[in-house]
């Protein structure tokens, strides 16, 4: 069996060997070596051509179909390399490629490649290769294109008031979003390919001056440190980056909306862009960043501080809700008044299971319905979820397997999760929704208060690319927190987050309060003004 084994691995070795060389002089052998590694796939065009008729040099134009703009490359590569004599004071030297890239073609970028793996590299990168018989190198044309999505508002951040373009899958779509939100030349933007096989582009985004030296010199550090053979999602970085695996917690943001990375570049943080899909990490992220919606930022200060308190409200009754009702009907019935512990009394008298499990069952049945009306398709999908709830719930009471008031808990759970603004979150709240039943299951209130204990300190000791998780909580640090539990008016917020900006803190100028003239002039009917 090993004999067989090292029998088929001979060939493919010597196969990479052969491609990880030199390109050779001889356009035929050239050809030969890539119809070889490509396998003769349907995809891959070869397209050979004279490119001059009086020096009859022969050459070969190769691209994949599909992730390339054909338009551009039959109007700016091949009907040039056909139609354009080289000069002929040119013609005797042995520079031909140079000839082609300075005179022939009209495409923007243009670069000389020397190694059978920088050549597939850039091919299967959607770049198009020029080779030219006699010569041991080939060009590089930047002429990418295919079939893309357009800008669409993003489904899982709706903004009543914000812009409407979301990103794409293309990843330099989604940069130039970026920047024309932030017309600065400090922008800046590195590239790097990750995946053995898939060679994901992906590129890192900060504004220079005002990120921290050390925190952008940690994100590469991380992103050159993976080793795996595909990225397909920018989920694989994230779980790969991240500073503690151990904990239900998000500890990387990610985000749809281009004004919401713009406003975290503005405040010293990093984003990382990965090609082929439409969510974009950004790092480092803190606890309360969680709560906060893009919205916050473009209503008055008032108003988004009532909503942001109301998210967090919010997310303490998806996290306790459940586990309160178990902890009050278990262990602590004085704590509930007289005549509700009647009527839940009288209600649960039928009810063969203790709370816990009542409080189990009817949790993951409206998980499996949550799950189920997100899998099924999208115009039946909401329906069955809702349909389902409603007739599972009624049923459940009428058996007498959940009392009613355990459905009317378990229904303002799943809408306190869903109205929590990040789906990482809520997912998470999902998960220690269990724990906490279970500990106000055994140890009543104590049990539970002791949970919250833990789960604090937890928070407490969880860092994102070394920053404090619950900043600027914990530690507490007054110039951060105008902009953390509420959202203090703009002319307040006067500098950046010190822990993730460096240099540039201070954002806007002084006396930034707005007030009344110092006279005030009341226009009568006539346009006469009288002074108050």
């Amino acid at each position: 069996m090993s004999f067989k084994l090292r029998k088929f691995l001979k060939p493919k070795q010597k196969n990479q060997e052969q491609v990880a060389g030199p390109l050779q002089p001889s356009l035929a052998d050239n050809l030969d070596t890539l119809k070889g590694k490509t396998g003769n796939s349907s995809d891959v065009v070869i397209r050979e051509l004279t490119i001059d008729s009086d020096s009859k040099l022969k050459g070969a134009v190769i691209f994949v179909e599909g992730i390339v703009d054909s338009n551009a490359i039959d109007e700016f590569l091949i009907h040039s390399l056909m139609s354009d004599p080289i000069p002929s004071k040119d013609q005797n030297e042995n520079n031909a490629l140079g000839i082609i890239s300075d005179k022939v073609v009209s495409l923007g970028e243009v670069k000389q490649v020397y190694e059978w793996k920088e050549l597939l590299e850039s091919l299967m990168s959607g770049e198009t290769i020029i080779l030219v018989d006699g010569q041991n190198e080939g060009l590089s044309a930047s002429a990418k294109g295919g079939e893309k999505r357009s800008i669409q508002e993003p489904p899982t951040e709706i903004s009543i008031r914000g812009s409407r373009e979301g990103y794409t899958e293309s990843l330099r779509t989604n940069t130039s979003l970026v920047r024309r939100r932030i017309k600065n030349p400090d922008l800046r933007v590195k590239s790097l390919n990750l995946g053995k096989m898939t060679r994901t582009s992906v590129e890192v985004m900060y504004i220079e001056g005002i990120a921290n030296d050390k925190i952008v010199k940690e994100v590469f550090q991380r992103l050159e440190k993976i080793d795996i053979d595909s990225i397909l999602e920018s989920g694989y970085i994230e779980e790969l980056i991240e500073d503690q695996t151990a904990t239900p917690f998000p500890t990387v943001f990610h985000t749809e909306r281009p004004d919401v990375t713009a406003g975290n570049l503005l405040e010293g943080r990093i984003a990382i862009f990965v090609d082929g899909t439409p969510f974009v990490l950004i790092v480092p992220a803190v606890f309360i960043q969680y709560f906060q919606s893009v919205d916050d930022y473009y209503s008055r200060a008032d108003i988004a501080s009532a909503l942001r308190l109301l998210r967090i409200m919010v997310f303490l009754i998806s996290l306790f809700a459940p586990a309160v009702y178990v902890g009050a009907t278990t262990f602590h019935q004085e704590m509930i008044p007289t005549q509700l512990l009647v009527v839940v009394a009288a209600q649960r008298e039928a009810v063969p299971f203790p709370a816990v499990i009542e409080a189990f069952i009817m949790e993951i049945t409206f998980e499996i319905l949550r799950e189920a009306g997100i899998r099924m398709p999208k115009a039946v999908g909401q329906t069955v979820s809702i349909v389902g709830a409603l007739v599972i719930g009624q049923a459940a009471v009428q058996a007498g397997i959940v009392s009613p008031a355990m459905v009317i808990i378990v229904a303002i759970t799943a809408i306190a999760s869903f109205a929590t603004p990040s789906y990482d979150m809520a997912i998470a709240a999902r998960l220690i929704r269990f724990v906490l039943m279970i500990a106000a299951a055994s140890f009543g209130f104590y049990g539970l208060i002791l949970a919250f204990i833990i789960m604090i300190a937890h928070l407490c000791g969880l860092r994102s690319f070394g920053v404090p998780y619950m900043s600027p909580l914990a530690p507490f640090i007054l110039a951060d927190a105008d902009d953390s539990i509420l959202r203090l008016p703009w002319w307040i917020n006067k500098e950046r987050p010190k822990l993730t900006a460096s240099k540039n803190l201070v954002r806007q100028g002084t006396n930034q309060k707005p007030g009344p003239p110092t006279s005030r002039t009341i226009k009568n009917r006539k346009g006469n003004g009288n002074e108050d």
